[in-house]
This record gives C-alpha cells, sequence and structure tokens, in this order.
C-alpha cells in the first residue's frame, strides 16, 4: 500500500512538473490578439495606400489637362481619365468614387462682381458625389467666386487663375473599399484636390472635333 502511494505521489509530482504544453496554451490565448493586430495592419496599410493613389490621381488629372496644348478637346478630356482609370490601380475607383476636373478663369467682370469662375467641368466616376467647390457657370455673372476655387475660405488660401489664363482644378472624392472589413476604419471617404496652371494654351472653350460616342465628361 506504502508503494502504490508513493507511486502515486510520484506520478502526481511529475503531471505538476510537466510544462510541455505550455507554450501551446499560452499560443491559442494569444493568437486572436494578433490576428486582430494583423488583420489591423493590413487595413492600416491599405489605408496608407489608397491615399496615395487618391491624391495621385488628383494630381495627374490636374497636369495632365493643364498640359494639352492650343485648345482642348473631349477626346482630350476622354484620354485623360483613361489615363486616371490606369493609375487608380485595386481601388475599384469608377465604381466607387467621382473625379470633377474645373477651368477656373478670370470672370472679366468689373467690381463688384471681380472674381473666377468655373468655365466647363466634366466628371468621371460612377460615386455618388457632388463638386464641393462648385459647378459649370458658378461665378460667372456674380462675385460667388471672389476668392477663387477650393478649399480654405480666404483667397489667400483658395486657388485663383491670372488674366489671361486658366487654371485645371481637379477634385477626387473616393469610397474607401476595405481589405477586411468596414468595422476598423467605418464608411470612409477619401477627398483630394490638385490644381496646375495652363501651359501655354490660349483657347480655353472645350471642343468636341471627334465627337466621341461616349462622353465621359458631362456631370
Amino acid at each position: 500500500m506504502t508503494l502504490k502511494k508513493t507511486t502515486i505521489s510520484l506520478r502526481l509530482s511529475s503531471l505538476k512538473r510537466d510544462d510541455s504544453g505550455l507554450a501551446i496554451i499560452e499560443f491559442a490565448y494569444s493568437l486572436p490578439v494578433l490576428m486582430i493586430l494583423f488583420m489591423a495592419g493590413l487595413e492600416v496599410a491599405n489605408l496608407a495606400i489608397a491615399h496615395m493613389r487618391v491624391s495621385q490621381m488628383a494630381m495627374l488629372v490636374a497636369d495632365n489637362a493643364s498640359r494639352v496644348r492650343k485648345s482642348i478637346d473631349e477626346a482630350n478630356i476622354n484620354q485623360i481619365f483613361i489615363g486616371a482609370e490606369t493609375a487608380s490601380g485595386s481601388l475599384k475607383f469608377k465604381a466607387n468614387g467621382r473625379i470633377f476636373l474645373s477651368d477656373l478663369e478670370p470672370n472679366g467682370l468689373a467690381s463688384p462682381n471681380t472674381g473666377q469662375y468655373i468655365r466647363w467641368q466634366r466628371c468621371w466616376g460612377d460615386g455618388n458625389f457632388t463638386s464641393s467647390y462648385g459647378v459649370t457657370n458658378d461665378g460667372k455673372t456674380n462675385s460667388s467666386m471672389s476668392t477663387g476655387m477650393g478649399p480654405g475660405t480666404t483667397a489667400a488660401t483658395k486657388i485663383s487663375a491670372a488674366d489671361g489664363t486658366a487654371v485645371m482644378f481637379v477634385e477626387v472624392a473616393y469610397n474607401y473599399q476595405p481589405l477586411i472589413s468596414n468595422a476598423i476604419f467605418g464608411n470612409k471617404v477619401i477627398r483630394y484636390t490638385s490644381a496646375f496652371n495652363v501651359r501655354e494654351r490660349t483657347d480655353q472653350a472645350i471642343t468636341n472635333a471627334g465627337s466621341p460616342a461616349a462622353t465621359v465628361a458631362s456631370c
């Protein structure tokens, strides 16, 4: 009997000291936390990439539109937006975003109606957005755009075109598409603007010489 008790005691003591499964148990407890951190890291990286691409699209469209020489045509606009779609990569931008390309010029009116106006505006993308800064003909006959166009509240923080020229002003809005789930950032909208002075072009009116069958330009 004493030998049996001793054997049992030794086995219990050995079991008490056995930590061979401790690492697995600790890993099982920490796995949910590690998975959450891993998914959050992927989502943060995906959001950063989306911000970068939307910003680059705004700059690309404004830059390319400003480089068109002599005169600008609807065909040029179509090509510019095709380039933007290519630059959007895997964002699924066309279904979830919208680009607003505006021609901003001085309205040529005397005081008190002096200011800027939107001569024409073209859009691309199926996202449910409206421009935050104006539509075609805004400021044409009044001083509603006296301080210019863009974010900010004063002339010093807004964009204006000099006399005899124009500015290509671009606003891009995009409904962020999460990589994993929108539970991390919610329904997030990414917006960027960009503006470039027109180079060389003296005729700012938009033409439609080629009469493209599908005009992606109407807002």
